[in-house]
C-alpha cells in the first residue's frame, strides 16, 4: 500500500480555483498530479449527487473550492455552498466516511501557489486514511 496514491476529483469554480489552477500551470507551480478536475460555472451548482457519485466511481476523496466567501461572481454562490456542504458533512459522519475525504477551498483566481499548497494538503489527508471502502462499486461495502 507504500505506493498507493489517492484519486480525487476536484470540482472547481470556473472564475477563481479553475483559473488559479490554470494560472499555476502557467507559472509551472508543481502539485501532484491525483487531481481530477471539473469545471463549475460555481461552488454553489454542486449538487451532492456529484459528490457521492465521484466517490462511487472510485475517487478517494473530492475538493470543492471556490471564491473567498463574500467575493462570488453570482454574489452569494459561495454562501450557499458552504450551508450545503455542512450538511453534506454531517451526511457523510452519519453513513460512516471519514470528513477528511471531503474538502472544501476557497482560492481566488490570482493564488496559484494557495492552489498549489491546497491540492498537496488534499492529496496528503486522503492519503493519511487510504483508499475508500464505503460507496465503491466493486470495493468491499456498498
Amino acid at each position: 500500500m507504500s505506493d498507493w496514491e489517492p484519486k480525487i476529483t476536484a470540482f472547481l469554480c470556473a472564475w477563481c480555483s479553475y483559473a488559479a489552477a490554470d494560472l499555476a500551470g502557467i507559472n509551472r507551480i508543481q502539485y501532484p498530479p491525483n487531481i481530477r478536475t471539473i469545471r463549475v460555472p460555481c461552488s454553489a451548482r454542486i449538487s451532492p449527487k456529484f459528490i457521492l457519485s465521484a466517490f462511487m466511481h472510485g475517487s478517494d476523496g473530492v475538493w470543492v473550492s471556490g471564491w473567498h466567501p463574500g467575493e462570488c461572481h453570482y454574489l452569494e454562490g459561495n454562501y450557499y455552498a458552504r450551508r450545503k456542504f455542512a450538511l453534506l458533512n454531517n451526511f457523510f459522519d452519519y453513513i460512516g466516511i471519514e470528513p477528511e475525504r471531503l474538502q472544501f477551498s476557497w482560492v481566488s483566481s490570482s493564488e496559484a501557489p494557495k492552489f498549489a499548497e491546497v491540492a498537496t494538503e488534499v492529496i496528503e489527508n486522503v492519503k493519511k486514511i487510504g483508499p475508500i471502502k464505503k460507496l465503491v462499486k466493486g470495493r468491499a461495502e456498498v
